[in-house]
């Protein structure tokens, strides 16, 4: 190297010669919670991912921790927030957690307030964060709040008010959509519930329908046609279970035809139960385009929840609705297959189905 060089390099700042400079020019946000950096100009630390402008590179100190930004002395960017979850998802959680914690559901006006965003730019935040509206969401935290209420309550209506609805009229309207059967049948365990069910043969194995008079309730999949169906008389040990008829024949092969060609089960009709918790990751799940899959952690952040991985793998176990909700399409963070409830073999061969199926489309 010569001395011209020489001299030259030793007139960039050491952190413009680090080539992480350059992903903090970039904005670059795969480069969040690899490193931080802090500015002695304005005497803030920040992530790499931060929309400040560009500072001078003579003012900048890349760390490697985020302890020792903070030990510089500096405060945390209110832009960025670099010692937190990013902005976007902190104020979709914080709307989950304000719905949550009030006894009726507040409007859009005021949870948009409490963001301080307009109504317009805080219902799209929120609905992309956690694949479902504001108010389906907290439809769906207070229908959990009611099967809490229903077992422990004196009475029906005392539970419903309890729950956060305004009128037990209005309730009763919508009580089958948000229950799946009467407060009533829900109250004695769900024993006036009919369930039709059949077997039938698919690309995986022996495949189980079972529907309630609003849809399709479970989807389950196997090798042994008596342990499915031990399987959905555990998961609905009050129902009356009936054989389906020829007609429904018909509804269990299309549900066959859609696992064996990997086309979406959006015509499927179906009655989807869970907690509030559950209804949002299979929301989220929803929106995974045959052929794509998203992470654990990914789902958790598209829910507005990114510390709940666990819970969002506990969510897809508990899904009953194999294919139609498609939490086979959810993948470890570095995309190997893993925990489905009906065996790895049977997820790849999905997954493998749906990717064919795109690439011919």
């Amino acid at each position: 190297m010569d001395s011209l060089t020489l001299a030259c390099l030793s007139n960039v700042p050491a952190t413009a010669q680090d080539p992480r400079w350059e992903r903090i020019l970039r904005r670059d946000k795969t480069a969040d919670g690899k490193f931080w950096y802090s500015v002695a100009s304005t005497g803030v630390y920040c992530r790499p991912s931060c929309p400040s402008r560009a500072c001078n590179p003579k003012n900048v100190t890349i760390h490697d921790t985020l302890e020792a930004a903070k030990a510089t002395g500096c405060r945390a960017c209110l832009r960025c927030r670099p010692d937190g979850i990013a902005p976007a998802t902190a104020i979709v959680a914080q709307a989950c957690r304000l719905i949550e914690a009030s006894e009726t559901a507040p409007s859009l006006r005021e949870l948009a307030a409490a963001a301080g965003l307009s109504p317009f730019h805080f219902h799209r935040l929120f609905k992309a964060g956690t694949g479902v509206t504001p108010k389906a969401y907290a439809a769906a935290h207070r229908a959990a709040r009611l099967r809490e209420n229903l077992s422990r309550s004196e009475t029906i209506t005392q539970a419903i008010y309890d729950a956060g609805f305004d009128s037990s009229g209005g309730f009763y309207a919508q009580s089958n959509a948000r229950l799946g059967m009467t407060p009533k049948a829900f109250r004695a365990g769900g024993t006036s519930e009919i369930l039709r069910f059949a077997m039938g043969a698919c690309s995986l194995g022996a495949i189980l329908v079972a529907s309630s008079a609003r849809g399709i309730a479970a989807i389950l999949l196997g090798d042994d046609p008596e342990a499915l169906i031990h399987d959905l008389q555990d998961s609905f040990p009050k129902a009356r279970l009936i054989g389906g008829d020829a007609g429904y024949e018909a509804l269990v092969a299309q549900v066959v035809g859609v696992v064996d060609s990997g086309h979406p089960a959006s015509d499927l009709p179906l009655d989807i139960r869970g907690t509030a918790f559950q209804q949002r990751v299979w929301q989220a799940l929803q929106t995974i385009p045959a052929g794509k899959t998203a992470s654990y952690s990914e789902i958790a952040a598209r829910i507005g929840a990114p510390k709940s991985i666990r819970a969002v793998a506990g969510a897809c176990a508990a899904n009953k609705l194999a294919v139609a909700i498609p939490c086979h399409r959810v993948v470890r963070n570095d995309g190997t297959i893993s925990g489905y409830r009906w065996g790895v073999a049977a997820k790849r061969r999905l997954l493998e189905t749906e990717a064919a199926n795109c690439a011919d489309g």
